[in-house]
């Protein structure tokens, strides 16, 4: 790996053990074993942007993580109600193996008043987020528009983040996939 590739790992090390606000550019050289602290400005800008660049790097690989275990796990017999039921267990089991990455998100949407730059970031990546759940979630119902998929995508999204708020305060009574599915139906008014 080159100096990029090393801040990069270093900062990802970082945002996991210190958060996005405590974490320096002295940690993250630290961490990714660069000597110079102008090697960040120099790949990344600044150590803002090495920082965002480490937290999409991580959500993409928590989103390939689910994404293969979603794949092998897949029962082509299941109903609509059994696939959304088996996805939101394996999210639910992904927080485990990727608590400290939902920690930061959290971390983050607490100080966006603070960082506008990341405000606008997360903003702009925000729909692009939504698609992506439709995506991975896909086999879960189908999208059959642009405008149909964002409005999935943003119920997957809620979802996400309130299972996400939830298991990360008390795992112990945070819902089930199969309480997800009989809440919907309730609200709904659909019944088993």
């Amino acid at each position: 790996m080159g100096n990029r590739e090393d801040l990069l790992a270093g900062a990802k090390r970082c945002l996991y053990e210190k958060g996005y606000a405590r974490t320096t550019a002295r940690d993250i050289a630290a961490a990714s074993g660069v000597v110079s602290l102008a090697a960040i400005g120099y790949h990344y800008g600044s150590k803002e942007a090495l920082l965002n660049a480490a937290l999409q790097q991580a959500m993409e690989e928590w989103g390939d993580d689910l994404g293969r275990i979603l794949a092998s796990e897949g029962d082509p017999g299941a109903t609509p109600d059994e696939r959304f039921e088996a996805t939101w267990a394996a999210v639910i089991g992904s927080f485990a193996t990727h608590r400290a990455l939902w920690a930061i998100q959290f971390e983050l949407i607490a100080n966006i008043q603070k960082m506008p730059d990341m405000r606008g970031n997360l903003a702009d990546t925000s729909r692009q987020a939504r698609l992506a759940l439709v995506e991975l979630f896909g086999r879960l119902g189908s999208a059959e528009n642009e405008e149909q998929a964002e409005k999935v995508g943003a119920l997957y999204q809620v979802l996400l983040i309130g299972m996400a708020a939830q298991w990360l305060v008390d795992p112990e009574t945070a819902p089930s996939g199969g309480d997800l599915i009989a809440a919907l139906r309730a609200v709904a008014g659909t019944p088993e």
